[in-house]
Order: structure tokens, then C-alpha cells, then sequence
């Protein structure tokens, strides 16, 4: 049986899976992320989940960035013991295989498109709301990259060239009103007393239980995340948006304000058209896209 090996790298996780052609996972496994011997560990998980199964014919990695994709080298933010990291040289070297290397987001975009809520959209967005944003797009079934692998770093575009300093060193970016830590801490520092731990989790609960001030931080984050969206649209025209991530869970209280906030700021009927769903695959997206970035380069 034919199969690609996935792998989804971040802060907190390590996941890999043998993944068939139609994007069925015949095996896979998962590690803490270490704070150093990264590689060390990522070898022992790909060792599990190739031991005893199909042989992979191409490896598909999704990495959070930045990354530099001439050089196959990766800089995760929230991994400090890589900077500049040959990942895709030393996993080849690991696998013997030929190997490709994308963001976590652009991975994430991709497996939507090929397995979830984005199926069969021409030109789609995919953002990841969670500790941080971050984009993919996805246009006729092809992941636009960038020319160093940096395209679609939604989370750090201008939504308020007024705004607050973001902690990427510019200004006004939506990372810094949507993201889960902004949206608590904006609350926290606007009367918010959250009786459980003062996250986005809590915040959610609390906005939908009709919370004067965690209503707004969520009104105030989706109008951000609305500037963004439909900026996006008007330069690229995106026919589709989905969007994951922990935030995501807050289901209609995330939501219904997004549309709220499309509707009031989009102006041309393409951008006006754009249609936002939740992603379908969740935490599995990142796995899936990596695999079918391993089979379109296979």
C-alpha cells in the first residue's frame, strides 16, 4: 500500500502519520515538544510510526515559523532551540525520502481544503486562531507558499495602523486584538473577574453567558479578525474562509459576531461573498495537509 509520511511539528506537540492516498491514517503517534533535543525525539516518533508498516514514499512536514524555504531551514517563535534548523535536510537524512516542508498554517489550509470544510473551494483561506494567527491560502488546490515560505501571515497584518505595538514589532496587528492571550487580556485589563483561570476558554464560557465585558473582547477581536478577512478578500479574492484553533471552540460566540462585523465593514459584493465556516478536521488538519503536500511532491 502506498503511503506518505506527515509530520506536524509545534510548540507543545510533535505528531506523525503514515497517511494512503486518500487521506486515511493507517498509523500514527504523537510526543510532548521538548525544550531542547528536538530532533532527537522527532527521530524516536518516526521510528515508532514507521517500524513494521507500509514503506513512505515522500515525507510532508508542517513547521510553525518563520521559515525559509530555499534553505529548508525553520525559526519557530515558540521553540527557541531552533533558529535557522535545517529541518527538511535532516529529516531526509533520517528518511531517505524526498522531503517538503511548509508552515503550520499553510499545512493546516491545505488539509481543509483536501479533506474538510474547505473541499472543492477555488480560492480559500484558512486561519488558525489560537495562541497566535496564523494563514494559509490555497488557490485551485495549490498552496501559495511565498517565495521563502512566509505567505499568509494573516495574524500579523494591519487592522489599526494606530493600534497597539504588537509583540512582532509592528502595529495594529490582529494577532494583537484576536488572538485567545489578547482577547483575555484585554478583558482582564476592562473589569473582567473570571471566577475559573483567565483564559479564552473561560472568556468564551463567560460571553456566552451574556458577560458585559467578555461579549465585547470577542466583539472587539472578531472586528479585527473581520478587517483582516476581508482585506484579504479584496487583494486575493478568497471564495472561502475556514477557521480553527482553540478560539474556534467558542463556536457562536466567535462566530455570529464575525458575521456581524463582515457584513458591516465588507463593500464589494466579491468580498461581501466570502463564506466563513469552521474547520471540520481540527487538530488533524496540520497531519492531513502535510500529507498531501508529501503526495503532490511524491
Amino acid at each position: 500500500m502506498n503511503c506518505v509520511l506527515a509530520i506536524d511539528i509545534g510548540g507543545t506537540k510533535l505528531a506523525a502519520a503514515l497517511v494512503d492516498g486518500s487521506g486515511s491514517v493507517l498509523r500514527s503517534g504523537t510526543r510532548p515538544t521538548p525544550p531542547q533535543d528536538v530532533i532527537d525525539i522527532l527521530a524516536g516518533l518516526i521510528a515508532e510510526v514507521t517500524a513494521d508498516g507500509p514503506a513512505p514514499v515522500a515525507v510532508g512536514i508542517g513547521c510553525a515559523g518563520p521559515l525559509d524555504l530555499a534553505l529548508g531551514t525553520v525559526s519557530p517563535v515558540n521553540m527557541p532551540s531552533w533558529r535557522g534548523f535545517p529541518l527538511r535536510d535532516r529529516v531526509r537524512e533520517l528518511t531517505g525520502l524526498p522531503t517538503v516542508l511548509a508552515g503550520d498554517a499553510q499545512v493546516f489550509a491545505l488539509g481543509e481544503h483536501w479533506l474538510g470544510a474547505g473541499r472543492g473551494s477555488a480560492a480559500l483561506l484558512g486561519i488558525v486562531v489560537s495562541t497566535g494567527i496564523g494563514g494559509g491560502l490555497v488557490f485551485d488546490g495549490v498552496p501559495l507558499l511565498g517565495p521563502n515560505g512566509n505567505a499568509g501571515h494573516v495574524g500579523h497584518m494591519c487592522v489599526d495602523p494606530y493600534g497597539e505595538t504588537c509583540e512582532c514589532g509592528g502595529r495594529g496587528c490582529v494577532e494583537r486584538y484576536a488572538s485567545g492571550p489578547n482577547l483575555a487580556r484585554w478583558a482582564l485589563e476592562n473589569g473582567w473577574r473570571p471566577a475559573g483561570t483567565p483564559d479564552a476558554r473561560t472568556l468564551a464560557e463567560d460571553a456566552e453567558a451574556g458577560h458585559e465585558v467578555a461579549v465585547a473582547a470577542f466583539e472587539r477581536g472578531t472586528r479585527a479578525l473581520a478587517a483582516m478577512i476581508a482585506s484579504t478578500a479584496a487583494a486575493t479574492e478568497v471564495t472561502d474562509v475556514v477557521i480553527g484553533g482553540g478560539v474556534s471552540a467558542a463556536g457562536p460566540v466567535l462566530f455570529d459576531p464575525l458575521a456581524k462585523a463582515l457584513d458591516e465593514i465588507g463593500g464589494l459584493a466579491f468580498v461581501r461573498a466570502v463564506r466563513v465556516h469552521r474547520s471540520t478536521l481540527g487538530v488533524q488538519a496540520s497531519l492531513a495537509g502535510a500529507a498531501k503536500l508529501a503526495w503532490d511532491h511524491s
